[in-house]
């Protein structure tokens, strides 16, 4: 929940609304994404890294979890980010340091891959990697979980991870699965959601036996873009999360209206 200590961290607006464009809204929503524009720098960049580097320093058993197994995965997607922000505005990238937009200065330390990628992006990081017949949750530097736990979805496949979201039945589960498989490394994809929130903290867990509550004023606008990247030499899935949040004042009486109608 939000602390007086920490005021929120607000976008002035999002970068698209994504209930109002019926192919970013039909499950599972997916579109092509450029590599070069995976990553995303916006506004709230200092602000949410100042929030990134007090949850990995004081919560760092809730926000990441690195088993041996994944880590050639983690390490082979910190070294696919660090070629990108080379190439990066605002962004000095050096043989053991990275320096950001905001003149913070980080190590590079693949000994912790996704706790230096946790302090270079705003994106959270979670590896997905097949075992059987579904890709699992293997990995993640997860700061911002919007009502869940990375405790109780690591380890599970999609459609374990996915449980509790009603839209997301065995057809869509097929759906995504079969996304996943043929995701190629010089191809990403991209989703997006929204939801009305009443409070506009970014760090939330909530363990899906405790629902989100739709009831009473949501004063806030919730978004994720969603990325998935193929790694080339581990095969893994990278599943990135932009979160913005925004008030929700600045839609207009028609765009809350459509949100509200879908549900959300």
């Amino acid at each position: 929940m939000s602390d007086p200590q920490f005021p929120p961290i607000l976008h002035a607006r999002l970068p698209v609304l994504p209930w109002m464009k019926a192919v970013l809204w039909r499950l599972p929503g997916i579109q092509p994404l450029a590599l070069q524009d995976w990553i995303e720098v916006d506004e709230a960049y200092a602000a949410q890294m100042a929030e990134r580097a007090r949850l990995m320093a004081e919560a760092a058993d809730w926000v990441h979890v690195l088993p041996e197994a994944a880590r050639p995965a983690a390490v082979e997607a910190l070294d696919l980010v660090l070629t990108l922000l080379a190439a990066k505005p605002g962004f000095a990238v050096g043989p053991q340091t990275v320096t950001r937009p905001d003149g913070v200065t980080v190590p590079i330390d693949r000994a912790a891959p996704l706790l230096t990628l946790g302090a270079l992006v705003q994106e959270d990081i979670c590896l997905m990697q097949r075992q059987d017949d579904e890709h699992v949750l293997t990995a993640a530097l997860l700061c911002f979980p919007a009502s869940w736990t990375l405790a109780e979805k690591l380890g599970r496949p999609l459609t374990g991870i996915h449980r509790p979201v009603a839209p997301y039945d065995d057809q869509v589960a097929r759906r995504v699965q079969r996304l996943f498989d043929a995701i190629r490394p010089e191809q990403p994809l991209w989703r997006m959601n929204a939801f009305l929130y009443a409070d506009p903290a970014l760090h939330q867990p909530k363990s899906e036996a405790a629902p989100r509550q739709r009831i009473g004023e949501r004063p806030y606008l919730r978004a994720e873009r969603q990325a998935l990247v193929r790694l080339p030499k581990s095969d893994a899935v990278v599943f990135s999360i932009h979160t913005y949040v925004v008030p929700a004042a600045t839609l207009s009486a028609e765009e809350h209206a459509a949100l509200v109608a879908q549900g959300h």
